[in-house]
This record gives structure tokens, C-alpha cells and sequence, in this order.
């Protein structure tokens, strides 16, 4: 479950590190495959000089998994230690060109199958 003002990790090699969520587009929070507006807070170490964002910058941003605990149809219940993304230019295209460690099933579903087919894998 992702608020305002929750810090999110970035998984893929735009050069982002950590983002704070500024805007959730539907409803009061927003679960994996849902866009959030967000702002960046700290950047790699190793990216920094050749980073596609910079830090500061307002973004949109994907979410991939959330820290919140769900349980699914086939009453699995589901939960990852930390809430991850990835970031989108303005026409909803990843801005980096991996994405590292899987995605939610959910996201593959969504209208976002070009992030699904660049992770490695997925969870239920």
C-alpha cells in the first residue's frame, strides 16, 4: 500500500535510487501495476554523472510490489520486505531499459507487458 510520502526503491537502471510518492492518480493509495507522481530523492553512486533523471525531478513511476501483505484467489497470501518501482517517461514507457529481480503477476496483467517481458521473472 503506497501513500503520499512513501519512500520506494527503484529497480531498473534509469540511475535512480530512492523516490518519495508525491501523488497517488487513483484513489487514496495505490497497489502494484498502479502509476504514481513521484520525486527523486538520492541517486547511485555509480550513475550519477551519466543518470537519466536527475535528483529532484518529478517523475511517474510504476509500482512493482508493495510491503503491504495481500492474499490472493487461490488464498496465497503475498509479502515483499520492501516497496519497488521503476520509472516511466511521460508516454508510459520504462525510461530505463532493465528491470531487475521479478514483478507481481498483477502488473503482467496490466496494460504494461513490455516491463513484464524485461524482468526476470514473476511472483504470484
Amino acid at each position: 500500500m503506497v501513500i503520499k510520502g512513501t519512500y520506494l526503491s527503484i529497480k531498473d537502471n534509469s540511475g535512480a535510487s530512492k523516490v518519495s510518492c508525491i501523488h497517488v492518480y487513483r484513489g487514496s493509495y495505490a497497489m502494484a501495476g498502479d502509476v504514481i507522481l513521484v520525486s527523486v530523492k538520492s541517486l547511485r553512486k555509480k550513475r550519477r554523472k551519466f543518470s537519466k533523471v536527475k535528483k529532484g525531478s518529478v517523475v511517474r513511476a510504476l509500482v512493482l510490489s508493495t510491503a503491504k501483505e495481500y492474499s490472493t484467489e487461490r488464498s496465497f497470501s503475498i509479502k515483499t520486505f520492501i516497496n519497488r518501482a521503476i520509472i516511466l517517461n511521460k508516454n508510459n514507457k520504462p525510461m530505463g531499459t532493465r528491470v531487475l529481480g521479478p514483478v507481481d503477476k498483477r502488473v503482467r496483467y496490466s496494460r504494461f507487458s513490455r516491463i513484464a517481458s524485461l524482468s526476470s521473472g514473476f511472483f504470484k
